[in-house]
């Protein structure tokens, strides 16, 4: 079975990489979204990051009266527990980790690759990235939640992944208890976390792009 569609992009063009970021977008979005973020994180020439940024499938979203948009799951009820298709939630994790696979096979060893997620994509790399069977360098978790937290069932390769937390104090989407949820569940679990909060909504900020740069290089780099 093909991978997803995915667009990609070099933090150094011309170069061989050596290191992946798998980025998954929200709902109603597609892989282009955080495309204009790489050349902002600024990442040092040292090492060459690919980015690869796939597009969700379209499907219909029961929050959106039944709607056909990009989505990596329907969202069942927008409430703050937040109701979605699990199953659904899950297949896209699977899919995730055939990016990995992937990009192992085009010679990024899994522990130089990070899983990356904004809102609904976050739920789905943080699924894909504790169950994935392969030792992962990272996740960061952008202005997400994470409703598969209790019934999940972790990989032992990544018990101690690190993960970054970046939430917007006025989301109205996303409300940021989510996140802090996700972190104190994550925590729980053991996972070493960084928590970021900013005076933002359901978006990203100038100073996030920073410090997931910061968090990238003293990751990677």
């Amino acid at each position: 079975m093909p991978c997803l569609p995915a667009v990609e992009v070099l933090s150094s063009p011309g170069t061989t990489p050596d290191t992946s970021v798998i980025w998954l977008h929200g709902l109603g979005a597609d892989g282009n979204d955080f495309a204009g973020i790489v050349p902002e994180l600024r990442l040092p020439t040292s090492r060459s990051v690919r980015f690869v940024m796939p597009h969700a499938p379209s499907i219909p979203v029961t929050i959106n009266n039944g709607y056909v948009m990009p989505a990596w799951y329907d969202i069942l009820e927008a409430d703050v527990g937040r109701r979605v298709d699990e199953p659904q939630l899950v297949r896209s994790a699977g899919a995730v980790h055939e990016l990995i696979e992937r990009e192992v096979a085009r010679g990024v060893d899994s522990s130089r690759i990070v899983l990356a997620g904004f809102s609904q994509g976050g739920a789905v790399i943080l699924h894909a990235a504790l169950t994935c069977k392969l030792p992962l360098a990272g996740a960061m978790f952008l202005s997400s939640y994470f409703p598969t937290a209790h019934s999940l069932e972790p990989a032992p390769a990544n018990s101690g992944l690190p993960v970054l937390i970046c939430h917007g104090t006025l989301d109205p989407v996303v409300n940021e208890t989510l996140g802090r949820k996700a972190h104190e569940d994550l925590h729980g679990m053991g996972h070493p976390t960084q928590y970021r909060n900013y005076a933002m909504e359901h978006s990203v900020c100038l100073e996030e792009i920073r410090d997931i740069s910061k968090w990238l290089q003293d990751l990677l780099f």
